[in-house]
C-alpha cells in the first residue's frame, strides 16, 4: 500500500473496530502489500485493510464463512461481531481471528499436503463463481505486452515470459484434466501455523482450474505427499506460475522488497526449467 495511505488505513481499522465495540488503543502492522494487516489491540483482532476500488472483500468473507463452517482449515471471521465488509474513508474493512503464531514455525511436508488435500475436498463441494486460472494468467500476459507498465523488462526477457505463458497456458487447458474451485495462491506466506493446526489466509485469489496449479505454488516436498498428482501437468504448472509471479515483479510499481532481484533469479530459473 502506497505509504501516504497507510497512515489513513489504520484510522480506518480504528475507527471501524471501535465503532463495534472493540477496544483499540493499539495497533500493529502486521503485513503490507496490496492490502494492510494488522493486529488490533487490546481486543486482539486482526483487521484487513484495502481501497476500496482494489477489492474483492465481500467474496472473501463469504467464501470464508463457508469454507469454515464445512470444516476447512482456514482462518475464520472474528466471532464477536457480524461477519460482513465494513467501508470507511475510501477502504474496506474485513475483521478476522487473530492467531497467536506457534513455534517451531516449521510445517512438515506432509502436514502442509494434507491441510491443503482438506481444504481442496471442502472446495469441491461448494458451487460459486469465479475466475479461471488462466484469467489469471491472461492478466500476467497483458503486463508483459504492456510495455508503459513494464518499462524495465528487457525484450529478450518480454520474449521469453510471454512466450512461455501463452504456451504453457495453452498445453494446460488442452489436457482436458479435472477442475475445481483453487485456493490461487496456497504458498507458505498465506498459511498460518496456529495450535489448531495449518490454516489457510487470503482467499480473493480463489479460482478454478487443476488441484496441481495450486500445488505449484507449494514447496515441491508438498506435492509428494498429495495423492494422485498428475506429474507432467505439475509440472508444466510450476514453470507457468514462476512466470506468472515474476511478471508481477517487473510490474512498475511493485512494491515486494527486492522484487526486481528476484525477477531476474526467477527469469534465469524459468530458462533452465525450459532447457531441462
Amino acid at each position: 500500500m502506497q505509504a501516504s495511505e497507510v497512515k489513513r488505513a489504520v484510522a480506518a481499522a480504528m475507527s471501524t473496530a471501535s465503532s463495534l465495540d472493540l477496544t483499540v488503543d493499539d495497533v500493529i502492522i502486521l503485513h503490507d502489500s496490496n492490502k494492510l494487516t494488522l493486529r488490533l489491540l487490546p481486543c486482539d483482532v486482526l483487521a484487513r485493510v484495502a481501497p476500496v476500488a482494489h477489492q474483492v472483500a465481500q467474496f472473501e468473507v463469504e467464501l470464508a464463512q463457508r469454507l469454515a463452517e464445512s470444516g476447512c482449515p482456514v482462518a475464520a471471521l472474528e466471532p464477536r461481531v457480524e461477519p460482513r465488509v465494513h467501508e470507511r474513508d475510501g477502504f474496506v474493512v474485513t475483521l478476522w481471528t487473530y492467531y497467536e503464531p506457534v513455534t517451531p514455525r516449521e510445517v512438515s511436508p506432509a502436514d502442509y499436503a494434507n491441510a491443503l488435500e482438506r481444504l481442496h475436498s471442502g472446495m469441491r463441494k461448494l458451487d460459486v463463481p469465479t475466475p479461471h486460472f488462466t484469467d489469471r494468467v491472461e492478466q500476467a500476459q497483458q503486463l508483459v505486452a504492456n510495455r508503459d507498465h513494464t518499462p524495465a523488462l528487457a525484450e529478450a526477457d518480454r520474449e521469453l515470459l510471454s512466450d512461455t505463458l501463452r504456451s504453457l497456458r495453452r498445453v494446460i487447458g488442452e489436457r482436458g484434466g479435472a477442475e475445481q474451485l483453487l485456493h490461487g495462491e496456497p504458498h507458505p506466506g498465506n498459511v498460518l501455523t496456529t495450535k489448531n493446526g495449518l490454516l489457510f489466509i487470503d482467499l480473493e485469489t480463489c479460482c478454478r482450474g487443476p488441484v496441481e496449479f495450486d500445488l505449484a505454488h507449494a514447496p515441491e516436498e508438498v506435492s509428494e505427499h498429495y495423492p494422485g498428482v498428475d506429474q507432467d501437468l505439475l509440472r508444466e504448472c510450476r514453470i507457468l506460475v514462476l512466470a506468472m509471479i515474476t511478471t508481477w515483479r517487473w510490474e512498475r510499481g511493485d512494491q515486494l522488497p527486492n522484487g526486481r532481484r528476484l525477477g531476474k533469479e526467477w527469469l534465469s530459473q524459468i530458462r533452465a526449467a525450459l532447457d531441462h
